[in-house]
């Protein structure tokens, strides 16, 4: 079964344009997710899905700078982005992860991908009942599943937020959850990059956890905010 990390990027965003290119410790944010990603030991392939706007040329730039694959295609039918791109990679399983995400962990992504193969899933996911911290949700859905929101579904908002069918409607999937235990439960925190706030809290995780060349545990987060709630309050007004 081939599996295929595709990770939705674009230079433009409504709360904070060029996001995606911030930089922390000198390298933007998209790098860091790729660094961290090509640390998965399930996924074949890595490739990033941007639109074929000159804007997200910068995109495709750092793409052959880091050595994985660009696919661009159309800005707002991410639906038909994310299609085409697993069809034309030949994708059999295919993982969705957003570019705001620069604390992802290969090893949360790697455990939702092992649960998928267990069993006869249409989609695995930890985001419909949310246990991890914004900044770590990975969505994964067959390319049979893909293919079927592709050709069936056109309203809008499924167009845009590809999975947005199975999650208004789990009736019609097979679904497999990832959750974590109770006492590891941090749903409330928000670690994803949509304002200047949340910019300022993953710099500072960075400053304490970063080493170049590796990536930053799930576990290593919780540690350092358990024992520094204060940086929390970094966004607190954007806290989930």
């Amino acid at each position: 079964m081939k599996v295929l990390t595709i990770i939705q990027a674009r230079i433009s965003s409504s709360r904070l344009p060029g996001k995606v290119m911030m930089e922390i410790k000198g390298k933007p944010i998209l790098e860091h997710i790729v660094t961290s990603l090509k640390f998965s030991k399930q996924s074949d392939t890595l490739i990033i899905a941007t639109s074929d706007n000159t804007d997200d040329n910068s995109i495709e730039n750092l793409a052959k700078k880091l050595g994985v694959f660009c696919f661009r295609g159309s800005k707002n039918d991410v639906l038909d982005r994310f299609y085409k791109c697993a069809k034309l990679h030949g994708g059999e399983l295919i993982i969705r992860i957003t570019a705001d995400c620069p604390l992802i962990d290969p090893e949360v992504v790697d455990e939702a991908i092992v649960l998928c193969k267990m069993g006869n899933y249409d989609y695995c996911s930890n985001m419909i009942n949310q246990t991890y911290p914004q900044g770590y949700l990975v969505e994964i859905l067959t390319f049979e599943t893909l293919e079927k929101l592709y050709k069936n579904c056109h309203n809008p908002l499924s167009r845009e937020h590809v999975t947005y069918d199975i999650r208004k409607h789990p009736e019609n999937y097979q679904i497999k959850e990832l959750l974590l235990p109770t006492n590891q439960d941090r749903h409330q925190w928000r670690l994803t990059l949509d304002y200047e706030e949340d910019f300022k809290l993953l710099s500072k995780i960075f400053s304490y956890l970063y080493k170049p060349n590796s990536y930053i545990t799930y576990n290593s987060v919780v540690q350092l905010l358990d024992k520094h709630p204060e940086l929390l309050e970094l966004n607190r007004m954007h806290i989930d």
